[in-house]
């Protein structure tokens, strides 16, 4: 039997946050997709992108882009207000998607989606069972941590003792940083 379809990128999708995400505008493309007698979509890797934003480098196969995480499915589960995000300018233009704009500002509003979460015993667990489950996620959220408090710097120009995985630094790294792993941890399984 032929099937026919079309390749179009999450990011691509209509959104008024200066990307496409997996909320309502991927359901609607769906929708439209059926009726219009689709039953292929192809996508691009979902993995956050590292420098240049290409869906093809990434810091993990597994893990989910923050940058898809639908703001408006976050305000409706109550762990944002529109207010934290509605009156951000995301893009100059409503052509392209503006890279630098989301990065320097969708990391503030999910800290902000992550206070409340932590506050949800429900959603705490929920997570915790995923990330026993799958052990990649606390490797990968420490790797994320430590590269934020590392200023971005790729790993291999982090401290020696990092950098080599000694045992101990790590294990002081997790105390240290825990917050910062938990954030990680979160927007890496996208339990919303």
């Amino acid at each position: 039997m032929r099937k026919s379809g079309i390749l179009f990128h999450i990011a691509s999708l209509p959104n008024d946050h200066g990307i496409g995400t997996m909320g309502r505008e991927a359901y609607e493309f769906v929708d439209y997709l059926e009726k219009c007698g689709q039953s292929l979509w192809q996508i691009l890797p979902l993995s956050p992108t590292s420098f240049g934003d290409s869906p093809y480098q990434s810091f993990s196969i597994f893990a989910g882009n923050p940058y898809f995480i639908s703001l408006e499915a976050l305000e409706e589960e109550g762990l944002l207000k529109k207010e934290e995000y509605a009156d951000i300018k995301w893009r100059e233009s409503e052509r392209y998607i503006d890279y630098r704009t989301i990065y320097e500002n969708i990391y503030i509003v999910l800290k902000k989606a992550y206070l409340r979460f932590i506050e949800n015993d429900s959603l705490k667990e929920s997570l915790k069972k995923f990330s026993e489950d799958n052990p990649w996620v606390g490797e990968y959220a420490l790797f994320m941590a430590l590269k934020s408090v590392n200023g971005g710097r790729p790993w291999n120009e982090w401290d020696k003792p990092l950098r080599m995985r000694d045992e101990n630094a790590v294990k002081a790294a997790r105390e240290q940083y825990a917050e910062e792993i938990d954030f990680s941890e979160i927007y890496a399984v996208q339990v919303y």
